[in-house]
């Protein structure tokens, strides 16, 4: 979520659950089910396959549109 600029409360509103059954997902108290995966796989806009393949694969797969600015980007000004 660090890289999208998402809280749990926006990604819990994103998947239609609550932020307290994210927080259990997230941190494996609660396994992610079949249609949680497909959910997150819609929201970030990654195929299933790809997210299921691990972290690095993801956030490889990552739409740029997804992506929060990098720090300091916004302050960035480009000078024609």
């Amino acid at each position: 979520m660090r890289l999208t600029g998402e809280r749990q409360a926006d990604l819990a509103a994103g998947l239609g659950l609550s932020q307290a059954q994210v927080s259990r997902k997230q941190f494996g108290t609660t396994a992610w089910s079949l249609t949680d995966v497909d959910k997150l796989s819609a929201h970030y806009g990654i195929p299933v396959l790809d997210l299921l393949a691990g972290i690095d694969r993801a956030v490889h797969c990552l739409p740029a549109r997804r992506r929060a600015p990098a720090p300091g980007a916004s302050q960035l000004t480009i000078h024609p």
